[in-house]
Protein backbone atom coordinates (compact mmCIF):
# COMPACT_ATOMS: atom_id res chain seq x y z
CA UNK A 1 0.00 0.00 0.00
CA UNK A 2 1.43 3.38 -1.03
CA UNK A 3 1.29 5.11 2.06
CA UNK A 4 3.36 9.03 3.28
CA UNK A 5 4.52 7.42 6.13
CA UNK A 6 5.93 3.71 6.81
CA UNK A 7 6.82 2.39 10.44
CA UNK A 8 10.07 1.56 11.46
CA UNK A 9 9.64 -2.17 11.07
CA UNK A 10 9.37 -1.59 7.45
CA UNK A 11 12.71 0.23 7.31
CA UNK A 12 13.98 -2.85 9.39
CA UNK A 13 13.01 -5.29 6.83
CA UNK A 14 13.75 -3.08 3.78
CA UNK A 15 17.15 -1.66 4.24
CA UNK A 16 18.52 -2.21 7.77
CA UNK A 17 18.26 -6.16 8.69
CA UNK A 18 22.05 -6.16 8.81
CA UNK A 19 21.51 -4.75 12.33
CA UNK A 20 19.77 -8.11 13.72
CA UNK A 21 21.08 -10.63 10.97
CA UNK A 22 22.25 -14.06 12.85
CA UNK A 23 21.43 -12.45 15.99
CA UNK A 24 19.11 -14.01 18.45
CA UNK A 25 16.45 -11.97 18.83
CA UNK A 26 14.43 -10.63 21.56
CA UNK A 27 10.90 -9.14 20.64
CA UNK A 28 9.09 -6.98 23.16
CA UNK A 29 5.85 -6.25 21.43
CA UNK A 30 1.88 -6.56 21.47
CA UNK A 31 -0.92 -6.34 18.65
CA UNK A 32 0.18 -3.01 17.49
CA UNK A 33 3.68 -3.84 16.17
CA UNK A 34 2.48 -4.45 12.66
CA UNK A 35 4.10 -3.71 9.03
CA UNK A 36 2.28 -0.76 6.93
CA UNK A 37 0.78 -3.89 5.40
CA UNK A 38 -0.68 -5.18 8.63
CA UNK A 39 1.54 -8.01 8.45
CA UNK A 40 2.57 -8.79 12.59
CA UNK A 41 6.16 -8.07 13.33
CA UNK A 42 6.09 -11.62 15.65
CA UNK A 43 5.16 -13.27 12.24
CA UNK A 44 7.65 -11.20 9.82
CA UNK A 45 10.67 -11.68 12.26
CA UNK A 46 9.88 -15.30 13.36
CA UNK A 47 9.94 -16.35 9.28
CA UNK A 48 12.56 -13.91 8.03
CA UNK A 49 15.10 -16.55 6.63
CA UNK A 50 17.93 -14.09 8.89
CA UNK A 51 17.14 -13.89 11.94
CA UNK A 52 16.43 -15.57 15.14
CA UNK A 53 13.63 -14.95 16.83
CA UNK A 54 14.32 -16.81 20.75
CA UNK A 55 11.99 -15.19 22.81
CA UNK A 56 9.06 -12.53 23.00
CA UNK A 57 7.89 -9.93 25.90
CA UNK A 58 4.35 -8.89 26.39
CA UNK A 59 3.31 -5.11 27.98
CA UNK A 60 -0.05 -4.53 30.00
CA UNK A 61 -3.07 -5.85 28.01
CA UNK A 62 -0.86 -8.68 27.17
CA UNK A 63 1.08 -9.39 23.54
CA UNK A 64 -1.86 -9.84 22.07
CA UNK A 65 -3.67 -6.97 23.69
CA UNK A 66 -6.59 -8.87 24.82
CA UNK A 67 -6.35 -8.04 28.64
CA UNK A 68 -8.08 -5.03 30.53
CA UNK A 69 -6.06 -2.74 32.38
CA UNK A 70 -4.19 -3.41 35.42
CA UNK A 71 -4.77 -6.76 35.10
CA UNK A 72 -1.66 -9.27 35.81
CA UNK A 73 -0.50 -11.80 32.96
CA UNK A 74 0.88 -14.71 33.07
CA UNK A 75 3.86 -16.26 30.54
CA UNK A 76 3.23 -18.99 28.06
CA UNK A 77 4.58 -20.14 24.58
CA UNK A 78 2.71 -18.22 21.55
CA UNK A 79 0.61 -20.71 19.86
CA UNK A 80 1.76 -19.65 15.91
CA UNK A 81 5.11 -19.71 16.53
CA UNK A 82 6.32 -21.78 19.12
CA UNK A 83 7.95 -19.06 20.59
CA UNK A 84 7.87 -18.88 24.78
CA UNK A 85 5.96 -15.19 25.94
CA UNK A 86 7.08 -13.54 29.19
CA UNK A 87 5.00 -11.52 30.65
CA UNK A 88 6.17 -8.14 31.89
CA UNK A 89 3.11 -7.29 33.75
CA UNK A 90 2.42 -9.44 36.21
CA UNK A 91 5.48 -11.23 38.62
CA UNK A 92 7.76 -9.35 36.74
CA UNK A 93 7.70 -5.75 35.18
CA UNK A 94 11.37 -6.32 33.53
CA UNK A 95 13.31 -8.79 31.83
CA UNK A 96 15.53 -10.78 34.19
CA UNK A 97 18.66 -12.27 33.53
CA UNK A 98 17.36 -15.77 33.12
CA UNK A 99 14.32 -14.41 30.16
CA UNK A 100 17.62 -13.18 28.57
CA UNK A 101 19.94 -15.80 28.65
CA UNK A 102 19.44 -16.64 25.34
CA UNK A 103 19.44 -13.23 23.46
CA UNK A 104 22.03 -10.84 21.69
CA UNK A 105 19.45 -7.63 21.42
CA UNK A 106 16.35 -6.72 22.49
CA UNK A 107 13.95 -5.19 19.73
CA UNK A 108 10.98 -3.07 21.55
CA UNK A 109 7.63 -2.24 18.83
CA UNK A 110 5.15 -0.83 20.36
CA UNK A 111 2.58 2.07 19.42
CA UNK A 112 2.40 4.51 22.02
CA UNK A 113 -0.62 7.41 22.71
CA UNK A 114 1.61 10.06 23.48
CA UNK A 115 0.96 10.21 27.25
CA UNK A 116 2.87 10.18 30.39
CA UNK A 117 1.01 7.60 32.39
CA UNK A 118 1.04 5.06 29.51
CA UNK A 119 2.83 1.80 30.82
CA UNK A 120 4.46 1.02 27.89
CA UNK A 121 6.54 4.01 28.41
CA UNK A 122 7.58 2.09 31.93
CA UNK A 123 7.85 -1.17 29.57
CA UNK A 124 10.71 0.52 27.47
CA UNK A 125 12.38 2.23 30.00
CA UNK A 126 13.19 -1.12 32.28
CA UNK A 127 13.72 -3.26 29.50
CA UNK A 128 16.86 -0.44 28.24
CA UNK A 129 17.94 -0.82 31.78
CA UNK A 130 18.13 -4.63 31.40
CA UNK A 131 19.83 -4.64 28.06
CA UNK A 132 22.19 -2.09 29.29
CA UNK A 133 23.36 -4.64 32.71
CA UNK A 134 23.52 -7.15 30.00
CA UNK A 135 25.50 -5.19 27.18
CA UNK A 136 22.79 -6.80 24.86
CA UNK A 137 21.69 -4.16 21.85
CA UNK A 138 18.74 -2.53 21.96
CA UNK A 139 17.15 -1.52 18.89
CA UNK A 140 13.53 0.33 18.86
CA UNK A 141 11.24 0.08 15.75
CA UNK A 142 9.76 3.69 15.82
CA UNK A 143 6.33 5.06 15.51
CA UNK A 144 4.92 7.73 14.98
CA UNK A 145 3.01 9.66 17.69
CA UNK A 146 -0.55 10.04 17.11
CA UNK A 147 -1.46 13.02 18.91
CA UNK A 148 1.67 15.03 17.05
CA UNK A 149 4.82 16.08 17.71
CA UNK A 150 5.08 19.83 18.37
CA UNK A 151 2.51 19.99 21.54
CA UNK A 152 3.94 19.31 24.56
CA UNK A 153 1.35 20.30 27.62
CA UNK A 154 1.26 19.47 31.45
CA UNK A 155 3.76 19.79 34.82
CA UNK A 156 7.14 17.47 34.49
CA UNK A 157 6.90 14.82 37.18
CA UNK A 158 8.51 14.94 40.32
CA UNK A 159 11.50 12.54 41.58
CA UNK A 160 8.87 11.09 44.50
CA UNK A 161 6.14 10.17 42.44
CA UNK A 162 7.90 8.03 40.32
CA UNK A 163 6.05 4.74 39.66
CA UNK A 164 4.85 2.39 36.86
CA UNK A 165 2.45 5.53 35.38
CA UNK A 166 5.27 7.78 35.40
CA UNK A 167 9.28 6.95 36.03
CA UNK A 168 11.10 9.58 33.94
CA UNK A 169 10.88 13.70 34.67
CA UNK A 170 8.90 13.95 31.61
CA UNK A 171 5.95 16.51 31.28
CA UNK A 172 2.09 14.55 30.85
CA UNK A 173 1.83 15.19 26.96
CA UNK A 174 5.54 15.24 25.86
CA UNK A 175 5.62 15.39 22.06
CA UNK A 176 7.62 12.92 21.62
CA UNK A 177 7.91 9.33 19.34
CA UNK A 178 8.96 6.16 21.35
CA UNK A 179 12.48 6.35 19.82
CA UNK A 180 13.05 9.85 20.69
CA UNK A 181 12.29 9.09 24.13
CA UNK A 182 14.64 6.54 24.09
CA UNK A 183 17.17 8.61 23.21
CA UNK A 184 16.56 10.57 25.75
CA UNK A 185 16.23 8.35 28.43
CA UNK A 186 19.55 6.65 27.02
CA UNK A 187 21.40 9.91 26.73
CA UNK A 188 20.14 12.72 29.59
CA UNK A 189 19.11 10.06 32.56
CA UNK A 190 22.09 8.10 31.56
CA UNK A 191 20.41 4.60 30.88
CA UNK A 192 23.95 4.09 28.18
CA UNK A 193 22.57 1.07 26.82
CA UNK A 194 23.71 0.18 23.49
CA UNK A 195 20.66 2.13 21.73
CA UNK A 196 19.43 1.80 17.72
CA UNK A 197 16.76 3.78 16.69
CA UNK A 198 15.27 2.77 13.12
CA UNK A 199 12.63 5.73 12.35
CA UNK A 200 9.42 5.68 10.59
CA UNK A 201 10.15 6.96 7.47
CA UNK A 202 8.03 10.53 6.13
CA UNK A 203 6.42 11.44 9.27
CA UNK A 204 6.69 15.18 10.42
CA UNK A 205 6.22 16.81 14.09
CA UNK A 206 3.01 18.41 13.01
CA UNK A 207 1.13 15.22 11.46
CA UNK A 208 -1.72 13.45 14.07
CA UNK A 209 -2.43 10.17 13.14
CA UNK A 210 -4.72 10.66 10.35
CA UNK A 211 -2.35 12.62 8.16
CA UNK A 212 -0.20 9.16 8.04
CA UNK A 213 -2.23 7.15 5.69
CA UNK A 214 -1.83 4.59 8.24
CA UNK A 215 -4.33 1.80 10.11
CA UNK A 216 -5.66 2.70 13.68
CA UNK A 217 -4.64 -0.35 15.71
CA UNK A 218 -6.38 0.59 18.98
CA UNK A 219 -3.09 0.48 21.28
CA UNK A 220 -5.33 -1.03 24.51
CA UNK A 221 -8.88 -1.94 24.58
CA UNK A 222 -10.35 1.37 26.32
CA UNK A 223 -8.29 3.28 23.17
CA UNK A 224 -10.64 2.88 20.10
CA UNK A 225 -9.63 5.68 17.88
CA UNK A 226 -7.81 8.65 17.47
CA UNK A 227 -10.39 11.00 19.46
CA UNK A 228 -9.60 8.48 22.39
CA UNK A 229 -6.01 9.53 22.32
CA UNK A 230 -7.09 13.51 21.89
CA UNK A 231 -8.44 13.66 24.76
CA UNK A 232 -6.56 10.73 26.74
CA UNK A 233 -3.57 12.86 28.42
CA UNK A 234 -5.99 15.42 30.30
CA UNK A 235 -9.31 12.76 31.37
CA UNK A 236 -7.02 10.08 32.12
CA UNK A 237 -6.55 11.93 35.61
CA UNK A 238 -10.00 11.56 36.34
CA UNK A 239 -9.13 7.78 37.00
CA UNK A 240 -7.81 9.39 40.29
CA UNK A 241 -11.03 10.78 41.58
CA UNK A 242 -14.39 8.56 42.31
CA UNK A 243 -15.96 9.71 38.82
CA UNK A 244 -16.36 6.95 36.07
CA UNK A 245 -13.72 8.12 33.36
CA UNK A 246 -15.80 6.44 30.75
CA UNK A 247 -14.35 2.94 30.99
CA UNK A 248 -17.21 -0.12 29.87
CA UNK A 249 -18.67 2.34 27.33
CA UNK A 250 -17.86 2.56 23.51
CA UNK A 251 -16.38 6.31 24.49
CA UNK A 252 -13.90 6.07 26.83
CA UNK A 253 -11.96 9.08 28.29
CA UNK A 254 -14.75 10.86 26.36
CA UNK A 255 -17.85 10.14 28.68
CA UNK A 256 -17.23 11.33 32.47
CA UNK A 257 -19.97 11.19 34.66
CA UNK A 258 -21.19 9.45 38.22
CA UNK A 259 -24.81 8.46 39.61
CA UNK A 260 -24.64 11.72 41.78
CA UNK A 261 -23.76 14.19 38.61
CA UNK A 262 -26.53 16.63 37.66
CA UNK A 263 -25.00 16.51 34.02
CA UNK A 264 -26.93 19.77 32.93
CA UNK A 265 -25.07 21.76 35.49
CA UNK A 266 -22.38 19.92 35.16
CA UNK A 267 -22.12 21.04 30.90
CA UNK A 268 -23.00 24.84 31.70
CA UNK A 269 -20.07 25.22 34.31
CA UNK A 270 -17.88 23.86 31.37
CA UNK A 271 -19.35 26.02 28.61
CA UNK A 272 -19.03 28.67 30.84
CA UNK A 273 -15.03 28.06 31.73
CA UNK A 274 -14.82 28.99 27.19
CA UNK A 275 -11.97 26.06 27.18
CA UNK A 276 -11.19 26.51 23.05
CA UNK A 277 -11.01 23.72 21.18
CA UNK A 278 -13.48 21.53 22.64
CA UNK A 279 -17.17 21.77 23.14
CA UNK A 280 -19.60 19.22 26.03
CA UNK A 281 -23.02 17.59 25.58
CA UNK A 282 -25.20 16.70 28.93
CA UNK A 283 -25.36 12.75 28.74
CA UNK A 284 -26.38 9.98 30.40
CA UNK A 285 -24.65 6.76 30.34
CA UNK A 286 -24.30 3.25 31.94
CA UNK A 287 -20.79 1.90 32.23
CA UNK A 288 -20.86 -2.22 31.81
CA UNK A 289 -17.56 -2.77 33.43
CA UNK A 290 -15.16 -0.53 35.77
CA UNK A 291 -16.44 2.31 37.87
CA UNK A 292 -20.24 2.29 38.84
CA UNK A 293 -20.31 -0.55 36.49
CA UNK A 294 -24.46 -1.21 34.97
CA UNK A 295 -25.50 2.04 37.07
CA UNK A 296 -26.71 4.65 35.20
CA UNK A 297 -24.35 8.04 35.52
CA UNK A 298 -25.01 11.14 34.78
CA UNK A 299 -21.95 13.85 33.15
CA UNK A 300 -21.09 15.52 30.07
CA UNK A 301 -19.37 13.98 26.79
CA UNK A 302 -16.27 16.30 25.20
CA UNK A 303 -16.41 16.69 21.28
CA UNK A 304 -13.03 17.75 20.64
CA UNK A 305 -13.37 20.32 16.77
CA UNK A 306 -10.16 21.71 17.17
CA UNK A 307 -7.60 19.61 18.18
CA UNK A 308 -4.78 21.80 17.53
CA UNK A 309 -5.83 24.87 20.12
CA UNK A 310 -7.35 22.12 22.03
CA UNK A 311 -5.31 21.68 25.76
CA UNK A 312 -6.17 18.42 26.92
CA UNK A 313 -4.56 18.31 30.57
CA UNK A 314 -6.23 21.78 31.24
CA UNK A 315 -9.42 20.44 30.50
CA UNK A 316 -8.77 17.56 32.46
CA UNK A 317 -7.82 20.13 35.42
CA UNK A 318 -11.18 22.23 34.36
CA UNK A 319 -13.30 19.22 34.68
CA UNK A 320 -12.13 17.89 38.08
CA UNK A 321 -12.59 21.41 39.29
CA UNK A 322 -15.64 21.98 37.88
CA UNK A 323 -16.96 18.36 39.82
CA UNK A 324 -15.14 19.33 43.48
CA UNK A 325 -17.47 23.09 42.96
CA UNK A 326 -20.60 21.52 42.10
CA UNK A 327 -20.70 18.28 44.20
CA UNK A 328 -17.97 18.80 46.53
CA UNK A 329 -19.77 16.26 49.25
CA UNK A 330 -19.42 13.65 46.87
CA UNK A 331 -16.47 13.98 44.87
CA UNK A 332 -13.46 12.49 46.56
CA UNK A 333 -9.52 11.71 45.51
CA UNK A 334 -8.83 8.30 45.56
CA UNK A 335 -6.89 6.66 47.85
CA UNK A 336 -3.49 4.64 46.77
CA UNK A 337 -1.63 1.83 48.72
CA UNK A 338 -2.33 3.78 52.53
CA UNK A 339 -4.29 6.58 53.45
CA UNK A 340 -1.61 8.72 53.03
CA UNK A 341 -1.33 8.21 49.51
CA UNK A 342 -3.44 9.04 46.63
CA UNK A 343 -3.68 7.30 43.21
CA UNK A 344 -4.73 11.14 41.62
CA UNK A 345 -0.80 12.10 42.61
CA UNK A 346 1.07 9.47 40.80
CA UNK A 347 -1.13 10.15 37.45
CA UNK A 348 -0.45 13.72 38.20
CA UNK A 349 3.34 12.93 39.10
CA UNK A 350 2.87 15.12 41.85
CA UNK A 351 0.73 15.97 45.35
CA UNK A 352 0.89 20.10 43.90
CA UNK A 353 -2.13 20.13 41.76
CA UNK A 354 -4.36 18.00 44.06
CA UNK A 355 -3.43 20.44 46.59
CA UNK A 356 -3.91 23.04 44.34
CA UNK A 357 -7.51 22.07 43.44
CA UNK A 358 -8.51 21.56 47.21
CA UNK A 359 -7.00 25.19 47.81
CA UNK A 360 -9.43 26.37 45.63
CA UNK A 361 -6.87 27.83 42.97
CA UNK A 362 -8.18 28.27 39.15
CA UNK A 363 -7.03 25.62 36.78
CA UNK A 364 -5.24 28.21 34.26
CA UNK A 365 -3.41 29.11 37.87
CA UNK A 366 -2.02 25.80 38.41
CA UNK A 367 -1.02 25.15 35.16
CA UNK A 368 1.37 28.61 35.46
CA UNK A 369 3.12 26.97 37.57
CA UNK A 370 4.73 24.37 35.09
CA UNK A 371 5.76 26.55 32.84
CA UNK A 372 9.22 27.29 33.45
CA UNK A 373 9.79 23.65 34.08
CA UNK A 374 8.34 22.95 30.45
CA UNK A 375 10.20 25.94 29.10
CA UNK A 376 13.75 23.64 30.13
CA UNK A 377 12.21 20.34 29.00
CA UNK A 378 11.76 22.28 25.68
CA UNK A 379 15.18 23.60 24.96
CA UNK A 380 16.86 19.68 26.86
CA UNK A 381 14.86 17.38 24.28
CA UNK A 382 15.57 19.23 21.36
CA UNK A 383 19.02 17.06 21.13
CA UNK A 384 16.82 14.08 20.82
CA UNK A 385 14.53 14.94 18.44
CA UNK A 386 14.94 12.80 14.92
CA UNK A 387 12.35 14.07 12.55
CA UNK A 388 11.33 18.06 11.30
Amino acid sequence: MNRPVEFGIDQLLRDKIDIIEGKRIGLVTNHTGITSSLCSTVDVLHCHPKIRLTSLFGPEHGIRGDVQDGSSIGSFTDSRTGVPVYSLYGEHYRPTPDMLRDIDALVFDIQDVGARFYTYIATMNRCMKAAAELDLGFIVLDRPNPINGLTVEGNLLRENYQSFVGERPIPIRYGMTMGELATMFNEWFGINCELSVIRAEGWRRDMWYDDTGLPWVAPSPNMPTLQTATVYPGTCLIEGINVSEGRGTTRPFEMIGAPWIDGFRLCDRMVKWGLPGVAFRTIRFKPMFGKYAKEVCGGVQLHVYDRNSYRTVLTGLTLIKAIMDLFRDKMEFRRGKTDKDYSFDLLAGTDEIRKGLVENRDPEEIAKDWEGDLKEFLSNRKRYLLYP
